[in-house]
């Protein structure tokens, strides 16, 4: 298949269309000419083929427009048709898209947009994109593949690469060929490169960014990463001057010579620039030392093969349960004979005990037996309350309140204070006041 010659000439924004009709690159997109880039009018579950290069953002829309046709009651000439249509899209055979290519679309009445800087890994490989439309009315579905076949750069990657944050752009909104090409050419204008190339555009919320309020002018902000073969110019170093780096830690917008070519249209955090020369990136790979605490490189990891031989699970049983059962029975048994086999008995303990001793414990057996005989018609014991207690005041003893003939079972426990002898009275306080009969 032969390449237009804007591929050859290397754009920096690889747009392509899902529908009939153009699409123009701006002057800034693409140098110092312009191209109209014609899209193959594809027909219906038949498939399409881009070639973005690597490390050039890659654009695909997926156009409304182009899928109406496909749902029925499809629509006469002329007739309007606002069917509320959204899009799915996975790479063929998994559930989602390769890493490095996103999906945007805000509501089912505007269109899809794929995008991405495709990398170098990818190169040679036809990645297919399955974009399934659905029509929300109908609930209809439509499909169409995109084979995306990543071509590699001559000058990829570009050695000095800046990224730049506007605050009042969406990601949507910067994808648009006609916008993109107007950033480009103002940072063109201020860099003054011989080749510029659009990296890649990535939404401040895919970078940890908050949702902005309800309000019309408020927007999620945009990182757009460009690329260039010249170094940075003054300009951009300004960002990088001590007095610039103290008002953005200040929370201050820094001073900047060249903001305002890019200040009629979008609004730039300079704070947020990113400036990195690929050239003077020193590598950060350093060579493993082996020593102690390191384990030998094993290879690569072979997983087994698919076709698993059954195991036999007879011996793992008999080490596992058979043995110590087995080992818990001999143990019983041997328990099993001390306590109940090797037992002496009374009588063989009587013939080797001294008749004294035997004499000695039977006195003692029968004097024991005798006293719990005894004590089995003795008395109750009296209460806690009749024993003798001390007196509050002269501290001699007092007698208890009962003679021995007083039934003790019928004694109640505690006495009233009134009825102990020898008691203090305490006089009581009398009121003041006259006492009338």
């Amino acid at each position: 298949m032969q390449l237009p010659r804007w591929w050859e000439l290397g754009d920096p924004c690889a747009w392509t269309g899902q529908g009939r009709g153009t699409r123009r690159m701006s002057p800034a997109t693409t140098g110092t000419f312009l191209l109209t880039v014609y899209t193959i009018f594809s027909k219906v579950h038949s498939d399409r083929n881009v070639y973005p290069s690597a490390g050039v953002l890659f654009v695909h829309v997926l156009e409304r427009e182009y899928f109406k046709g496909e749902f029925p009651p499809y629509p006469k000439p002329g007739e309007i048709s606002n069917d509320p249509i959204t899009f799915n899209t996975n790479l063929m055979g998994y559930p989602d898209r390769p890493g490095w290519l996103r999906y945007i679309q805000r509501t089912p009445y505007s269109d899809g947009v794929l995008y991405g800087s495709p990398t170098a890994e990818n190169v040679g490989k036809p990645t297919i994109i399955e974009i399934t439309a659905y029509n929300r009315r109908t609930f209809e579905t439509a499909r169409h593949n995109l084979i995306i076949n990543i071509m590699s750069a001559e000058d990829f990657p570009l050695p000095y690469q800046a990224e730049f944050f506007i605050k009042n752009m969406n990601v949507e909104e910067m994808l648009a060929s006609e916008v993109l090409g107007d950033f480009l050419g103002a940072v063109k204008n201020v860099w003054q490169p011989e080749r510029l190339n659009a990296i890649n555009i990535t939404s401040a919320l895919d970078r940890g960014g908050r949702v902005p309020l309800p309000i019309n002018d408020m927007k999620e902000g945009v990182y757009v990463m460009v690329g260039a073969d010249v170094p940075f110019s003054s300009c951009l170093r300004e960002v990088e001057n001590p007095q610039n780096q103290l008002r953005c830690s200040q929370e201050m917008e820094p001073v900047i010579t060249c903001d305002k070519k890019f200040r009629t249209q979008f609004y730039i955090d300079w704070c947020k620039i990113s400036l990195v020369d690929k050239t003077k990136q020193v590598s950060t790979y350093q060579e493993v030392i082996r020593g102690e605490g390191i384990l030998p490189d094993g290879g690569e990891y072979k997983p087994p093969s698919d076709s698993l031989k059954s195991r036999d699970y007879y011996t793992d049983f008999l080490i596992t349960l058979a043995v110590p059962s087995a080992v818990a029975l001999v143990l019983f048994l041997i328990l099993a004979y001390i306590m109940c086999c090797r037992r002496e008995g009374v009588e063989k303990r009587n013939m080797q005990t001294p008749d004294i001793q035997l004499v000695h414990h039977s006195a003692i057996q029968k004097s024991t037996k005798e006293l719990r005989d005894m004590s089995k018609n003795r008395e109750i014991a009296w209460p806690l309350s009749t024993l003798p207690v001390f007196h509050p005041v002269t501290g001699e003893i007092i007698p208890p309140l009962h003679t021995d003939s007083y039934e003790s079972t019928n004694m109640p426990l505690m006495e009233t204070q009134q009825n102990l002898p020898h008691q203090t009275q305490i006089p009581q306080q009398q009121t003041t006041g006259k006492w009338y009969p």
